[in-house]
């Protein structure tokens, strides 16, 4: 059994990442400061679960948090993860997602901490590069949410060669599953699509719906915290996760509407004013640094949602 933190824990990856650890067996400690998770998220779990409420802006709280016993990995996943409150609030955005990184690189460099794993974004890329992505193409922040995150990652590198602090940064692409919340002002479309067949309406594809994205389970998603926690490879590096597989916004629709075995016809709405073209990873290097295989297709993992989903009403 070993110990870990996970700042952000009661959020949508955090709290699916408490679950895993507590069925390995492991000690968790979740730092959140409830602004976006949910306590709900992580209620009435069987486990060693210990639950902080904090921000990581604090840095005392961190340091009090982090010398309270010796954890084997902190998963960084805290974060402000919206890009149109990023430009809204770019200040308060920074001081979360750049200067909170900042600081629990510190604290954890201060209490000797074994690894970080910090999660990072594959909104750092822009639309330039065609998929798949790679971790050698170049980025292009289109966003200050990008840019805090690409400077966070450029922290994580700098803390593992210079400053002891062995770290990976996971660039994840579009996660989807039980627990992201569709009520959200920033939703993403996974559940906006199950959400609105379950009411009987028709999801709505913004543009001619032929953008794409890379739609990685949250479960695969965990298992990559996880593999990159204990990687002997990881620390220092830059790693894309994500399935591996360009999904039109077309399809996903199609394979939504299949899943909740409904008859609607989807509607069209103007496309967004700078939204990316294509997106792809390449997850070549997660493979070969993470042994990472994600092992849930788009139709599986969208009928595991729509069934969590359809509980919740």
């Amino acid at each position: 059994m070993a110990n870990y933190i996970i700042t952000g824990g009661a959020g949508f990856l955090g709290s699916n990442l408490v679950r895993r650890l507590l069925a390995d067996g492991h000690s968790v400690t979740v730092f959140d400061s409830l602004v976006t998770g949910r306590r709900e998220n992580i209620e009435g779990l069987e486990g060693d679960l210990e639950f902080v409420e904090g921000d990581i802006r604090d840095t005392a709280a961190l340091l009090e948090l982090f010398a309270s016993k010796a954890f084997e990995s902190v998963f960084h996943l805290a974060a402000l993860p919206s890009v149109r409150f990023s430009f809204e609030n770019p200040q308060e955005a920074h001081d979360v997602n750049a200067t909170g990184t900042l600081n629990v690189l510190a604290v954890a460099r201060a209490v000797g901490c074994s690894r970080v794993v910090f999660a990072s974004s594959c909104a750092l890329y822009g639309d330039e590069t065609p998929p798949p992505i790679s971790e050698n193409a170049s980025v292009k922040p289109l966003s200050p949410y990008a840019a805090q995150k690409l400077a966070s990652e450029s922290y994580c590198v700098l803390y593992t060669q210079f400053l002891g602090v062995p770290s990976v940064a996971l660039r994840f692409f579009n996660i989807y599953g039980p627990r992201q919340d569709p009520a959200s002002e920033y939703a993403a479309v996974v559940p906006k699509f199950l959400t609105c067949l379950l009411a009987g309406e028709a999801p709505v594809v913004f543009g001619d719906g032929e953008q794409t994205r890379d739609f990685v389970f949250v479960e695969d998603a965990v298992s990559a915290l996880v593999l990159a926690s204990s990687s002997l490879k990881a620390p220092g590096k830059v790693v894309n996760i994500g399935s591996g597989v360009e999904t039109s916004i077309n399809h996903l629709a199609g394979l939504a509407v299949s899943a909740a075995e409904v008859e609607v016809e989807i509607r069209h709405a103007p496309a967004v004013p700078g939204e990316v073209r294509r997106s792809c990873a390449d997850i070549t290097l997660a493979r070969n640094v993470l042994n990472f295989n994600p092992e849930t297709t788009l139709e599986d993992g969208l009928k595991k949602t729509l069934d969590f989903l359809t509980m919740l009403i």
